[in-house]
């Protein structure tokens, strides 16, 4: 199961989206040490390997969730 963070970037119109293959806690654990001062950096790597450093002074708002991968084939459960 993968993890979308959506990272809000100040004097930024976009956001910042990131999949990654790390846990929902791990991903709570980077935000908090980086936002409490012991970390200068935000550091994610998504599901391809790719790494994102993001500056705790521009980081607006982060929103952690779940993103399910869809099932297909004769064992997916239509809803």
């Amino acid at each position: 199961m993968t993890v979308d963070v959506k990272i809000g970037i100040t004097d930024s119109p976009r956001e910042l989206v990131v999949q990654t293959e790390q846990t929902s806690d791990d991903v709570h654990a980077a935000v908090e040490a980086a936002l409490s001062g012991k970390e200068a950096l935000l550091r994610l790597t998504d599901e391809k390997g790719a790494r994102f450093l993001v500056p705790v002074t521009k980081i607006a708002y982060v929103e952690v969730g779940t993103s399910e991968r869809p099932r297909v084939g004769f064992g997916a459960k239509n809803s």
